[in-house]
């Protein structure tokens, strides 16, 4: 842990990805309101307190999922790629790695692709 940066910074640095993309808001919840669907007229959404992996409910579509686990630290793991494509690495990664250390620290950002220009 490092004084100042949060878990959701980290996240961004750790994936070298910006957390926003200009002129769109970026929203953060937690797991159980994700469970409810992603929100409407927000394309970025940073989830924090997941036990049960929200993000397999997501539709089948093209969002990416930036996920990592203890971030900021030795332990650190780091996932990302499409949701159809990673969730099961991701939820196995997560169950071993909370599995060893008896607890597990994770967040994660989705990404639905931009609407077309206009």
């Amino acid at each position: 842990m490092i004084p100042g940066i949060s878990s959701v910074s980290a996240l961004a640095a750790r994936h070298r990805i910006g957390l926003n993309r200009v002129g769109r808001p970026v929203q953060i919840t937690t797991g159980r309101r994700l469970s409810e669907g992603l929100p409407e007229g927000v394309d970025d959404v940073v989830v924090m307190l997941d036990a049960h992996c929200a993000f397999t409910g997501i539709p089948n579509d093209d969002t990416v999922i930036y996920w990592g686990a203890y971030l900021g630290t030795p332990d650190e793991v780091l996932v990302a790629g499409p949701v159809r494509e990673v969730s099961e690495q991701i939820q196995a990664v997560r169950a071993e790695a909370q599995r060893r250390k008896g607890w597990i620290m994770d967040t994660y950002l989705l990404r639905r692709p931009l609407p077309p220009a206009r």
